[in-house]
């Protein structure tokens, strides 16, 4: 594979080509970008997955639900449906997509809908929801629309500035348009990470002036099985099997080898959708432990099914940083 990725070298050059020139037809207004009445926060990234945007999208509910009324919109990356869809109870992960089934699934009150046109997206839910801001989800590089506020998300250890692009490396969009983010976050940090390596990192991001650099490590609560949780005790000494279709798994199989979790790991690529053989075969496991994107996916289709919910925790008082932001962003929009 990365004999392939080196011999696609010529290739990537001519990928960067083309989205340099496409950011530039958009930076000189040759291509239009379009502004909305209401706030628009955009959680994105410059690379091809494994950054953490889905459990941001959660944290940025979290910390606004309580003051707005919050509409999502998504993609829906590999949904069956097409065209503009609002979730309802009766919606399934195959209408939705795997991610934004999981947002809504966990936060039912908060109005999502999916859309790969996003500026028509945007208008509806404006329309049928009228929310007080909308947080677009997986859109840096979608920029048809204008947000009034971007977080740029970037691994540690993958920092997008150490990246090349596709398909040689994962750089989905040039390196130069990180300057339009508001906020760039390194998410999945150890969490020794020192006050020095944290000003390391800003030295080799190279932010602007009014850009904010905060760092933030994943967070594991207790595995559950369905919506009861469960002790570390009663997975410990069992024979497990860790299903992932994630585009990282490393910093979760990390983390459960220091629980002292024997594993037997069958990785996937991102938004796999399971086949039938591949269900018989995890049926056929004594005790299944996957992540909370792929328990969707799973969901009623395996007994001694657990997973384990993540979430982003940022570091020293980043939390309070970009809320603070946050809400000086809604105060300034009339």
């Amino acid at each position: 594979m990365q004999l392939l990725r080196k011999i696609a070298f010529p290739i990537s050059l001519l990928y960067a080509v083309v989205v340099y020139f496409r950011n530039y037809l958009y930076d000189i207004g040759w291509l239009r970008s379009h502004a909305f009445e209401v706030p628009i926060i955009c959680v994105g990234n410059l690379s091809v997955g494994g950054t953490g945007k889905t459990p941001m999208v959660e944290f940025l509910i979290a910390l606004l639900r309580d003051s707005y009324k919050i509409a999502v919109l998504s993609r829906g990356y590999k949904r069956k449906s097409k065209g503009f869809l609002i979730a309802t109870k009766e919606s399934t992960m195959s209408d939705l997509g795997d991610e934004p089934y999981q947002i809504y699934s966990k936060f039912p009150e908060v109005s999502l809908a999916v859309d790969a046109n996003r500026c028509r997206g945007v208008l509806e839910l404006q329309k049928r929801e009228k929310p007080d801001i909308i947080l677009l989800d997986d859109a840096f590089q979608h920029r048809k629309v204008r947000p009034d506020y971007s977080i740029l998300l970037t691994s540690y250890g993958h920092l997008f500035v150490d990246d090349w692009y596709l398909p040689t490396g994962n750089l989905r969009d040039t390196k130069k348009a990180a300057k339009r983010a508001d906020a760039i976050i390194v998410t999945k940090c150890p969490e020794s990470l020192s006050e020095q390596e944290q000003e390391e990192i800003r030295r080799k991001l190279k932010p602007g002036n009014n850009q904010q650099v905060l760092f933030s490590t994943l967070a594991y609560d207790r595995p559950k099985q369905g919506n009861q949780s469960v002790s570390w005790e009663l997975l410990r000494d069992r024979k497990i099997t860790l299903i992932t279709g994630i585009a990282n798994p490393g910093p979760l199989v990390s983390y459960l080898l220091a629980q002292g979790l024997h594993l037997d790991h069958l990785s996937y690529p991102d938004h796999h959708y399971f086949s039938q053989r591949e269900l018989k075969l995890f049926a056929s496991k004594a005790l299944v432990l996957t992540t909370e994107k792929d328990y969707v996916r799973l969901s009623g289709k395996l007994e001694k099914l657990y997973y384990l919910p993540v979430r982003h925790s940022l570091m020293g008082n980043g939390a309070d940083i970009l809320k603070a932001s946050l809400l000086h962003l809604m105060k300034r929009i009339p």
